[in-house]
């Protein structure tokens, strides 16, 4: 089979059998979703995406590419959920013109279940590979979009796993937490405080440094996450 038309339904034929109704009702209700789920757990669906890909030879851009839009189609949560997998297995085939791709999931993704994913894993991966201008340019857009707050979420998140690693996107994150600081939403609160406690397990001193002059600014819920392991 050719990869380019490997098609949903055979993409459910080797989810099917993790199908587990019991789990898909509680997946539902916790992730507050109107999506129908076939309750396969997420180790269970990363292994049979894997195999699936390993299978057909799933390995060139264009079809990784075509092959994801047409999951991310697809009747059930987890044809959602696969299509992040798949990009996050094969993410080596991908490059920074990829990044507007992974932007048009993300405004669809409805839940943080999904945008974590293309951001911290997807995303992050190409941000990592190191500094480029058309890259950065994305991402400060992103950190600006009026539209959608996964957006503003997904630039903080796409740089965790460099901040991880060095300091060299350092200003870049702060720019952006401090432009998103006084937002409302729980999930840009949760997200700078994420990204700030990750980074203080291997740099206290600059987390410490942003965070003691903004106590009074930040929601509970950034400064708890903050303040974790300082």
């Amino acid at each position: 089979m050719s990869p380019a038309r490997l098609p949903t339904d055979v993409l459910i034929e080797r989810l099917e059998p993790f199908a587990d109704p019991g789990r898909a009702a509680k997946e539902r209700a916790y992730l507050k979703s109107e999506r129908n789920f076939l309750g396969v757990s997420v180790p269970d669906g990363r292994r049979a995406v894997r195999q699936l890909a390993k299978d057909t030879d799933l390995v060139h851009r264009d079809d990784v590419l075509a092959v994801a839009k047409d999951w991310w189609a697809g009747p059930w949560w987890e044809c959602r959920r696969s299509a992040v997998e798949l990009l996050t297995f094969r993410v080596d085939a991908l490059g920074p013109g990829d990044l507007g791709f992974i932007e048009s999931l993300i405004r669809d993704g409805e839940t943080w279940a999904l945008v974590d994913g293309l951001a911290g894993d997807v995303a992050a991966r190409i941000v990592a590979r190191g500094v480029d201008p058309d890259v950065d340019a994305t991402l400060d857009r992103w950190s600006t979009d009026p539209d959608s707050f996964w957006v503003r979420r997904a630039s903080m998140l796409a740089l965790l796993l460099v901040l991880k690693r060095d300091l060299e996107q350092w200003d870049r994150f702060c720019r952006y937490a401090d432009g998103m600081l006084s937002e409302r939403e729980f999930f840009i609160r949760k997200a700078i405080g994420w990204v700030l406690r990750e980074v203080s397990k291997s740099h206290p001193d600059p987390v410490r440094a942003w965070v003691e002059p903004r106590l009074e600014l930040m929601s509970g819920v950034t400064r708890r996450e903050a303040m974790k392991y300082l």
